[in-house]
């Protein structure tokens, strides 16, 4: 693929659509554009943060570990961005994230990750409302989840 239709795909994720096109052919160019097929494991519950991944095209299931086993607790979809609590926290994996069928990824290495947010706060901004809503999705998960045990 070329730089130029990367550039393009960046520029869907609402995270980055912001961001100068000449940044996004930087990040483009610095990261790493890695396929999955069915079953393969983009990282695991427990691993060190070493990168943040934009879903260009595919579907990867989010998986927590529990005493029953893996539970799937979300699905990514394109233009959306899995393992920068990771980064942002300094924190190890809190999920393990695995390609539901053909998967192509950006991999976005932490230090370029960081650096993006410190030029543009805009960015800053929108993972802020991607946590939240994750957070707020949880919540409302939990809670139904309690309700239907007692």
């Amino acid at each position: 693929m070329l730089l130029k239709d990367e550039v393009g795909m960046l520029r869907r994720v609402p995270l980055f659509a912001g961001v100068d096109p000449s940044k996004l052919k930087l990040l483009a160019f610095t990261s790493d554009r890695v396929s999955y097929t069915a079953g393969q494991t983009l990282f695991n519950q427990g691993d060190e943060g070493d990168a943040a991944y934009v879903i260009l095209s595919g579907t990867a299931d989010i998986l927590v570990d529990s005493a029953a086993g893996p539970i799937k607790v979300a699905e990514a979809e394109p233009n959306s961005i899995v393992g920068e609590i990771a980064i942002l926290c300094d924190v190890s994996r809190t999920a393990t994230v695995r390609a539901a069928g053909q998967l192509e990824t950006l991999r976005i290495r932490k230090e370029d990750f960081l650096r993006l947010l410190k030029e543009f706060p805009e960015m800053t901004v929108e993972i802020l409302r991607v946590l939240a809503d994750r957070l707020s999705h949880t919540t409302a998960d939990l809670i139904d989840a309690r309700s239907r045990r007692n």
